[in-house]
C-alpha cells in the first residue's frame, strides 16, 4: 500500500520514526518535506498512486483528490480539517479522520502563556530590558477576571480548566453546548454578543468553517471592552486581521497575541506594535503533542491496511450514509 506523507515542520524529525513504523506493516511511503509541499503541482505529481494521504497542512482539496485515483484515505496530523474537502472526500468514499484532543493540552497551555505574557507585556520588557532600559510597566493580574472562550471543544475545556485555577470567571460560546462538561468546568454558555461585552480576555478556539469567516471583525471587535485582549490560537481568518491592526493602533482594545494567521507566513510584515504578540503557529506542536498525534497516525493507518474499525473518523456518518 503506497502513502504519501506531506511532512509539517513540526513533524521534522520525528517523521522518520513514522515512516519506519508504517514501513513495518507493508506501508510503501513517499515523503514530501514541507518546502516541497507547499507547491501543490508536487503533491499533484506524488499522489497520483497513493492510497493513503497524511497532511499536516498541504491541501487536500478537489484539485489534489481528483490527481489520486486510487486514494481511500486522507489523515491529518491534528485537529482542525480546513486544508481538507471533506465533502469531496466523502462524495469519492474516501476516509478522512484527524486527531482531536492529542495537541489540545499544548494549544491550551501556548493560549494561557499568551493571556499572561499581553497582560504583563513580557515580550515588550523583555525586549527594552535588554537593551538596556530598566523600565517599569504596571500590567493586569488575569485572576478574577473574565475569560471568554469561543469554542468550548477539548481544547477551549482544557483551557477553562486552567483558568479556572486563576480563579477566573469563564464564560464561552459555541454551536455545540457540552452543559455537563461545563458545569464540571464552572462555565456558563453565554451569546456571542454578551461574551464579547463582558469578557477581559477572549480566546478564539473554534474550527474554522464557511460560516465564521471573520468572526472577530472590526464591529464584534466594536462590543469589546477598550481594555480586552484578544488571543487567537485556532485559525487565522477567524479574525479580520486589517480590522484587528486597526482597533490596536487606535487602541480601541487593550492588546492581542496571535498564533495564527489567514496566510501562513503572513503575506504582509506584521505591524511593529507593543500591544500585540506575534508566534508561527507553535500552538500544538511540542515534544508529547507531536508524538501522541504520531501515534495515531501510524494506528489508524495499522488499522485501515487490517480493515479494522478507524479512530476519529470525520466523515463516518456521511460515508454510511452513501454506501447504504
Amino acid at each position: 500500500m503506497k502513502v504519501l506523507f506531506c511532512v509539517g515542520k513540526s513533524y521534522f524529525p520525528i517523521h522518520q520514526t513514522i515512516v519506519s513504523q508504517l514501513e513495518s506493516i507493508g506501508a510503501e511511503v513517499t515523503c514530501l518535506m514541507y518546502d516541497q509541499a507547499s507547491n501543490k503541482q508536487n503533491i499533484i505529481d506524488a499522489i497520483h498512486d497513493a492510497s493513503v494521504y497524511i497532511t499536516a497542512v498541504a491541501p487536500a482539496d478537489q484539485e489534489v483528490i481528483d490527481a489520486a485515483p486510487q486514494l481511500k484515505y486522507i489523515l491529518k496530523t491534528g485537529t482542525g480539517l480546513d486544508n481538507v474537502d471533506i465533502d469531496y472526500a466523502t462524495q469519492k468514499g474516501i476516509y478522512v479522520s484527524n486527531a482531536p484532543g492529542e495537541n489540545a493540552t499544548s494549544v491550551a497551555e501556548l493560549a494561557i502563556g499568551l493571556m499572561v505574557a499581553i497582560s504583563r507585556k513580557i515580550p515588550l520588557l523583555d525586549k527594552q530590558t535588554k537593551d538596556g532600559h530598566w523600565l517599569h510597566n504596571n500590567g493586569f493580574e488575569c485572576s478574577g477576571k473574565t475569560l471568554g472562550i469561543i469554542g468550548f471543544g477539548s481544547i477551549g475545556m482544557k483551557i477553562a480548566r486552567i483558568a479556572g485555577a486563576f480563579d477566573m470567571k469563564v464564560i464561552a460560546y459555541g454551536v455545540h453546548k457540552d452543559y455537563d462538561a461545563a458545569a464540571r468546568l464552572r462555565a456558563a454558555f453565554v451569546d456571542l454578543d454578551t461574551l464579547l461585552a463582558d469578557s477581559d480576555y477572549i480566546v478564539v478556539s473554534t474550527s474554522l468553517k464557511k460560516t465564521n469567516y471573520h468572526l472577530i471583525n472590526a464591529e464584534a471587535m466594536d462590543k469589546m471592552k477598550d481594555s480586552a485582549y484578544l488571543i487567537n490560537i485556532s485559525r487565522g481568518a477567524l479574525i479580520d486581521e486589517p480590522a484587528l491592526f486597526e482597533a490596536l493602533r487606535q487602541k480601541k482594545i487593550g492588546g492581542a497575541a496571535l498564533d495564527v494567521f489567514e496566510s501562513e507566513p503572513p503575506a504582509e510584515p506584521l505591524p511593529d506594535l507593543d500591544n500585540l504578540i506575534a508566534t508561527p503557529h507553535i500552538g500544538g506542536t511540542t515534544q508529547e503533542s507531536v508524538t501522541r498525534v504520531a501515534e495515531v497516525t501510524v494506528e489508524n493507518i495499522r488499522r485501515f491496511i487490517q480493515h479494522e474499525p478507524l479512530s476519529h473518523l470525520a466523515n463516518e456518518k456521511e460515508l454510511h450514509h452513501l454506501q447504504q
